[in-house]
């Protein structure tokens, strides 16, 4: 099972401005930043699964495992025990929506194991905070929560060092006579300690064009549809939820249109005269990269998250502007008051009337000397 990246559904190939380090705090032993994108060993696979639930828009996957599949898969199975001793490489794998979509999906209570963990390592810590979370979006349906199961652990946990035991236990025995035997399995090992480096090219470009929403959306979105409607819609502290948000635009905003040209999800979407700005929060991953691009920082997260939006969803106008055509170029542009001209055309005004001016001061130079 290797871990695999696709650069362009990740919010940092979308933009420089991004400060997504999601990955590399679930995973820093296995992956790191070069060149603004993350990069591990061709041989990373299980011991990285942190990365793959906790990435917002699905640029991690394994090869070998589908959590789309698991979801599915483990629905129609009658066992409700989610373990890695038998149906999960690691229960790390699994974001939060995947936890509160099989809640709202089940019939009877789920279980997920917990006893293969070290109790005081950053994996059980991660995994931990995912079902309180979870559980506690859970306990504002009024709906059946989580359980956990921490028996006692059957056997110590491998050391790091041994996951890649398999790679290199050929070196200790190798004799020189079957040094040629064992050149491709050195040759195997070698390469699968090789960083893997990413780079947005211009196929890259072209993907993170798209808007693309994540599967493990997708199926909390249609788990909702089929939930029970509580009777009262609370509003939980938008610091307690980490993967959806609801915001605000105030009056510094530009219209510069750069948050929803760069949202991967389209979340923030306009109109075709680009006059106003809506946002949907169904469709918001909370990846923050709005708000890392937006230079006057006009974009904010509201206080409160309401559990409304999870049953009766709407499309919000955070801003609208008035836009009018450029008597000198034609085109549209936000207008603010003053002169009926776009920024670009003031622009070349001004510059026009200062080479005007310096022409008529050099020119009043030149008649006195």
């Amino acid at each position: 099972m290797s871990l695999h990246f696709d650069v362009a559904l990740c919010v940092r190939a979308t933009s420089k401005f991004s400060d997504c380090t999601k990955c590399i705090d679930a995973c820093p032993e296995s992956l790191s930043m070069v060149d603004n994108l993350p990069s591990f060993p061709l041989s990373t696979g299980v011991e990285a699964a942190a990365c793959v639930g906790v990435c917002p828009t699905e640029a991690f996957a394994f090869s070998d495992f589908s959590t789309t599949e698991f979801f599915f898969t483990f629905l129609e199975s009658k066992v409700r025990l989610i373990s890695p001793k038998f149906n999960v490489p690691c229960l790390s794998v699994l974001s939060v929506e995947h936890l509160i979509s099989l809640a709202l999906a089940s019939d009877e209570m789920i279980t997920l194991d917990l006893s293969t963990y070290d109790s005081v390592s950053l994996l059980f810590e991660q995994i931990s905070k995912r079902i309180e979370e979870a559980n506690f979006i859970l306990s504002s349906f009024s709906v059946k929560q989580l359980e956990t199961n921490s028996i006692e652990k059957e056997q110590e946990p491998l050391d790091a060092d041994d996951t890649h035991t398999s790679r290199r236990s050929f070196l200790g025995n190798a004799s020189l006579k079957g040094v040629i035997k064992h050149k491709k399995t050195f040759d195997d090992a070698v390469n699968a300690e090789e960083m893997q480096h990413f780079e947005v090219s211009t196929s890259i470009i072209g993907k993170i064009k798209d808007k693309n929403l994540p599967d493990k959306r997708k199926i909390l979105l249609t788990t909702l549809k089929h939930a029970n409607i509580p009777n009262v819609f609370e509003v939980l502290p938008q610091e307690e939820v980490g993967f959806i948000s609801q915001k605000f635009i105030d009056e510094s905003c530009t219209n510069c249109q750069i948050c929803y040209r760069i949202c991967p999800t389209g979340a923030l979407s306009s109109d075709g005269k680009f006059s106003l700005i809506h946002f949907d929060a169904m469709l918001c991953l909370k990846c923050h990269l709005c708000h890392d691009a937006c230079e006057p920082n006009s974009i904010a997260l509201q206080d409160g998250f309401e559990i409304k939006e999870f049953f009766e969803p709407k499309q919000r106008t955070l801003a609208t502007f008035d836009i009018k055509r450029c008597h000198e170029c034609g085109n549209n542009f936000t207008y603010t008051g003053g002169e009926q001209a776009c920024p670009r055309c003031m622009v070349e005004e001004e510059e026009a009337m200062f080479l005007h001016n310096n022409a008529v001061y050099m020119k009043g130079n030149n008649a006195t000397t």
